[in-house]
């Protein structure tokens, strides 16, 4: 397929698709999604190997969040039944955090529900980076607080933050549909602020939200602007209790198709397999590592995820290695972090759904599991 040949020159050259280009990868049937596949996976392999990278979060506090995010199931207003609990001392993170990183993760991500921090929360989550970091050496620790305020984000990176997550989720013209607590504008200055801290920038999108495809493909620029080191490909999952609990519009083949688009547009870029893999991609999650250089082991914020174990022989028997904590995950002319390093057109950012193949199959809640265990529990976390 032409299309194809193209898309991979290009993604070797770091050059960006157009946005033609970009539909076309989407509107592809399910007869070529093979081929879509082994096509992406070349870019992928040239940039990072058969290396996986693993990720682990730790949710600091749970639930009670006063933002009004749809898809979200600790919003205002939300009635699903999450763990709610308020912040973890940085003790009982930096344990939560140990399994993960026993299981093999490189990256902890720490998370908190809300606006954005106090000064207090930023001291408190400054506490805890100290905390997992003097007990594990070489570990990497990214913040997800929601807006930072100025200032915020080089405090952080004093403490040693490496990274902070803020995601776009979804396109300018369509976000009020989704948020009215906050901007699309407001999510964008945190990611600049992150950016100008030093701080490697990590933004995504969550595709499965009733959006259409030039939606997605906005997003996809809008964040090619923005430069993140790391993309997170969240597919919603639909939490009872929530407005968007309704929306199942994603098969298997569709998730694959947005991971090789976001691999075509961002081929040098960490592209990471986020929330709802193991709810939409399901028995087809092997063949999204031939897209994607990253993933989560484990549970995620507020549902369950496969078991650790499942995920690590997952990747052995998928033929890729867990990335080692001596490695540098990106390529040589980006390590040194994100913006303007872009040079000749290579891009970042999430890719659209397609609207042909597969029709959307009927509600899978069964898949959908609350989590129970881990941060803000007695129990055994899943790592």
């Amino acid at each position: 397929m032409d299309l194809l040949n193209t898309l991979v020159d290009k993604g070797l050259r770091r050059e960006t698709p157009t946005r033609g280009e970009a539909l076309a990868v989407l509107a592809t049937s399910d007869d070529d999604l093979l081929d879509v596949v082994a096509a992406a996976g070349k870019v992928r392999r040239h940039w990072f190997g058969r290396r996986v990278k693993l990720n682990y979060l730790v949710n600091l506090k749970s639930g009670l969040c006063p933002e009004d995010c749809s898809y979200c199931s600790q919003r205002l207003g939300s009635k699903a039944d999450i763990l709610k609990y308020t912040w973890l001392k940085p003790d009982q993170a930096s344990q939560a955090a140990a399994a993960g990183l026993a299981g093999g993760a490189k990256r902890v991500c720490l998370v908190a529900s809300g606006r954005g921090p106090t000064d207090r929360d930023v001291d408190r989550v400054s506490e805890t980076i100290k905390a997992i970091k003097d007990q594990n050496e070489g570990v990497e620790v990214c913040a997800c607080l929601g807006l930072l305020s100025d200032g915020q984000a080089e405090r952080l990176r004093e403490a040693g933050a490496d990274a902070y997550n803020h995601n776009l989720n979804t396109s300018e013209s369509t976000y009020g549909d989704i948020t009215t607590t906050h901007t699309y504008a407001d999510r964008v200055g945190t990611v600049r602020k992150a950016h100008a801290a030093g701080l490697s920038a990590c933004s995504g999108l969550i595709a499965g939200m009733g959006e259409s495809d030039e939606d997605l493909v906005d997003v996809v620029f809008s964040l090619r602007e923005l430069d993140p080191d790391s993309v997170p490909v969240n597919f919603l999952i639909p939490f009872e209790g929530t407005p968007l609990a309704k929306e199942w519009n994603l098969t298997p083949q569709r998730c694959l198709r947005i991971l090789a688009m976001t691999r075509f547009v961002c081929p040098d870029v960490e592209v990471r397999i986020a929330g709802g893999r193991e709810v939409h991609l399901r028995t087809m999650q092997p063949l999204a590592l031939h897209l994607a250089n990253s993933i989560f082991l484990g549970d995620y914020l507020t549902s369950e995820g496969q078991a650790g174990k499942a995920d690590l022989e997952m990747i052995a028997d998928a033929g890729f290695e867990v990335e080692g904590t001596g490695e540098v995950t990106l390529p040589e002319h980006r390590a040194g972090g994100g913006c303007g390093s872009h040079e000749g057109g290579g891009v970042c950012g999430p890719a659209a759904a397609d609207t042909c193949g597969s029709a959307p199959e009927e509600p899978r809640t069964d898949l959908v599991a609350v989590r129970r265990r881990g941060a803000g529990t007695d129990l055994a976390p899943n790592a």
